[in-house]
């Protein structure tokens, strides 16, 4: 049976600027688990509804963070959201319990080629260690940080191959 899904999608510029987080997004909108919320449509000024995203927390097995990859960090309104949303005594410290047990995934997009994200390459570091900040706050609140999904080599990644990473991320989704 597949995790009834809660995919949050942060992107800044997801129908203007954004060649695969639209393409992954429009894809998850059409399995009958996923529910996707654009976060920049609905908070551009940044004045989240933290209610409003509790309770669609509250509904989820599964909560799939996706963002493109920015200076090795997350774009401005997934912090925002975290800082907010997840508060205490609702995610974390006495009676902070609201998402023990459910998971945590990453869906990225990155720039530069997987190659430049090792310790010999350009950046000198790995993804998972930029990514260990992300981890330890689903350990923090209780959820079950799963292994991410990413896609590198945006800046030259064709068609076709964009088109099997969408095909790798539906079959991800209805696991």
């Amino acid at each position: 049976m597949a995790k009834n899904t809660l995919l949050l999608v942060f992107h800044p510029h997801l129908e203007s600027g954004s060649r695969a987080n639209k393409r992954l997004a429009d894809a998850a909108r059409s399995l009958d688990n996923v529910t996707v919320r654009d976060e920049y449509a609905l908070y551009p000024d940044f004045g989240i509804d933290v209610k409003a995203e509790q309770e669609a927390l509250l509904k989820a097995d599964r909560v799939v963070w996706q963002f493109p990859f920015y200076w090795y960090s997350t774009p401005a309104l997934l912090k925002q959201w975290e800082d907010l949303v997840l508060e205490h005594g609702w995610a974390y410290g006495h009676g902070g319990d609201k998402l023990h047990g459910k998971e945590l995934q990453l869906a990225i997009t990155v720039g530069g080629a997987k190659s430049k994200y090792t310790h010999e390459g350009e950046f000198g570091v790995t993804g998972p260690e930029l990514l260990k900040p992300l981890e330890t706050t689903a350990k923090h609140v209780g959820m079950t940080f799963v292994k991410p999904f990413a896609i590198h080599g945006m800046l030259s990644i064709t068609d076709e191959q964009l088109d099997e990473e969408v095909q790798r991320y539906v079959r991800l989704l209805s696991e």
